[in-house]
């Protein structure tokens, strides 16, 4: 997919700015940002549901046009998973998945909506009306309807928000794998941009409706460009170097560190007051404060509010 230099907005606010991506077949893209900065509109933009201000979208040398071209909003090759799920209540969770599936062969519609049940973990639910689902289990019917008829492209916008972990984790695995292995190319607009690293190929950062990085994902994670890209993956420290370690006088360059790459240390440059500790299971996420800036590190063990610790890079 092709996208240069698209601008939408809704009346006169400007929502995208001059957006530009190429995306690769067969590839998964997370699109990550904070909340408001555009993400779902994308994704509309994307699908054909809007007409750009400015710019062009194709796919495969076919243009991506909006309402004003089409009687029926939206791409033919594209599938769009929106976060209200678009299911029809009152028919069943099987239904559901095969309603825009040919019924001229009934046996490989039924065997189709029968795998795509196994796929999101929902077979058991096959003959349940909708409307009687929990807005987790409604979010993967969903999910399989999209699949139902293959798609060359598929959107989907924070397809995993409300599943418990564990459901969300196994489905996760599944429906990446699934489709890497037919090919499709996906783009994910998501808010948990931690969990995004475990399926995404790359990774677009939206900021106020603009681009502001687009790279492998292990790129954008340990190499972020700004404070603000590094913030979006949880706590980040903003600490000069010449602080950390010693260093020629004149090194003054700060660096952006997420809070596993800080420990204490027995001595150090870097003396901070504790200020909080926060159990994470494996460690304590400890918040302290030095020269008037906060700071956030790991530590093994639980640390006491107002002692004193020296914190260093963690070169591990």
């Amino acid at each position: 997919m092709k996208i240069e230099d698209v601008s939408f907005g809704y009346d006169e606010k400007i929502i995208l700015h001059n957006i530009s991506l190429e995306i690769q077949k067969g590839t998964n893209i997370a699109l990550i940002g904070e909340s408001g900065c555009g993400k779902s509109t994308l994704l509309k933009v994307l699908y054909g549901l809007y007409d750009v201000h400015s710019g062009h979208i194709t796919w495969d040398g076919k243009p991506v046009l909006g309402p004003k071209y089409h009687l029926v909003p939206g791409m033919d090759f594209i599938k769009y998973l929106a976060q209200d799920f678009g299911l029809m209540p009152y028919i069943t969770a099987a239904e559901n998945v095969g309603k825009f599936l040919s019924n001229i062969n009934a046996a490989a519609k039924k065997q189709r909506v029968l795998d795509l049940l196994s796929l999101v973990e929902m077979e058991e639910f096959a003959d349940v009306q909708a409307q009687y689902l929990s807005g987790g289990q409604q979010q993967r019917i969903a999910l399989a309807k999209v699949l139902a008829l293959e798609p060359e492209v598929l959107l989907l916008d924070e397809p995993f928000s409300h599943m418990d972990n564990f459901r969300k984790n196994a489905l996760r695995r599944n429906l990446f794998a699934y489709l890497k292995s037919k090919g499709i190319t996906c783009i994910t607009a998501t808010h948990d941009s931690v969990d995004a690293l475990s399926f995404s190929d790359y990774t677009a950062v939206l900021e106020q409706g603009r681009i502001v990085d687009f790279d492998a994902s292990k790129s954008v994670y340990f190499y972020p460009k700004t404070k603000y890209i590094a913030s979006l993956f949880g706590e980040v420290n903003e600490v000069m170097l010449s602080d950390l370690q010693y260093l020629n006088e004149e090194d003054d360059q700060t660096v952006l560190l997420y809070p596993h790459q800080l420990r204490v240390m027995e001595k150090g440059l870097l003396k901070v007051k504790v200020r909080g500790s926060y159990f994470r299971g494996s460690h304590f996420l400890i918040k302290g404060t030095a020269h008037g800036k906060v700071y956030f590190f790991e530590s093994k063990n639980d640390l006491i509010p107002n002692m004193e610790v020296f914190i260093g890079l963690n070169k591990r």
